[in-house]
């Protein structure tokens, strides 16, 4: 387990999946995630065995609240480029409906993904794609000190509207340099 302060960071096991997929397909945390379509155990299964377990650009966590072992969410890196050292950063947590938590456990499971990827994994950079209407993810990544690299016009419909893709990141000096 990568612990911090609240949480922990823990391999996917197969008993993690009916959670992970039951808050994913909320359409309140549905519309900020990449995969548009309702989840059903097959895809999630799918997932699982083929990305989590046997792609080498994909490294998935459950993240687990420190002091009971409840599962709160999921995070990790896809993407990954290992030849020009840079990775895709994916987080959520579905606990109790919050999406982005205000009581620290995003912010804590994303310190340690971030310092894992940084100082064990030999990344330079970390970037995320988020949609203009993400609200709570701006201030996020934000908050970890993530700068806006560039925008992608249009890149994503929702709810008949044309929405921008964010395209964010955090390179290694500048994540050891908040430390």
């Amino acid at each position: 387990m990568l612990k911090g302060l609240l949480t922990g960071l823990t391999a996917i096991e197969r008993t993690d999946l009916k959670q992970l997929m039951d808050w994913r397909n909320k359409p309140e945390f549905r519309k900020y995630f990449r995969e548009y379509r309702e989840l059903n155990s097959d895809i999630q299964e799918q997932w699982f065995e083929k990305k989590v377990l046997n792609d080498p650009a994909i490294m998935m966590f459950s993240i687990r609240r420190l002091s009971d072992n409840l599962l709160l969410g999921c995070c990790g890196f896809v993407y990954i480029n290992w030849v020009h050292r840079h990775a895709d950063l994916s987080i959520y947590i579905g606990w109790n409906n919050f999406y982005i938590d205000e009581e620290g456990y995003a912010e804590d499971a994303a310190k340690i993904l971030l310092k894992y990827g940084y100082h064990e994994l030999g990344l330079n950079k970390v970037w995320t794609e988020i949609y203009s209407i993400d609200e709570k993810k701006k201030a996020f990544f934000g908050k970890l000190g993530f700068h806006r690299d560039g925008v992608l016009r249009q890149n994503y419909f929702y709810d008949g509207q044309w929405c921008d893709s964010l395209i964010l990141s955090l390179l290694v000096n500048e994540f050891n340099s908040s430390q």
